[in-house]
C-alpha cells in the first residue's frame, strides 16, 4: 500500500495553543514528522494557518484528531505526495 510523504493542509485554529506549541505538537506524533507553519492571517480569534508535514509514513486521522485537539479544523487537504510500496517478493 502507497504511504503519504508529505500533505499540505489549509487549516483554522485558535490564537491559543501559539504556533510554536501547535507545531511541536503535531511533530511529536511521530519522530519522523518534520512540520512547517505559516500563518496566513490572524483575526480576532482565529488565525488561519498553512501546515506542511512531511514524513516516512504520515497518518492523517492521528493529525486530524491532534488539530481537533487544539480546537482546529481542517479547511482543506491542499496538496499530497505519496509513494507506492514495492510489490512483495515470491520467493
Amino acid at each position: 500500500m502507497a504511504v503519504v510523504k508529505r500533505i499540505l493542509l489549509d487549516v483554522l485554529k485558535p490564537h491559543q495553543p501559539g504556533a510554536l506549541e501547535f507545531t511541536q505538537t503535531l511533530a511529536d506524533l511521530d519522530p519522523g514528522y518534520r512540520v512547517n507553519l505559516t500563518v496566513e492571517e490572524v483575526d480576532e480569534n482565529t488565525d488561519s494557518i498553512i501546515l506542511v508535514i512531511e514524513g516516512d509514513d504520515i497518518q492523517f486521522d492521528a493529525i486530524d484528531q491532534a488539530i481537533k485537539k487544539m480546537g482546529g479544523t481542517i479547511h482543506s487537504v491542499d496538496e499530497v505526495e505519496a509513494e507506492g510500496s514495492p510489490p512483495a517478493s515470491s520467493d
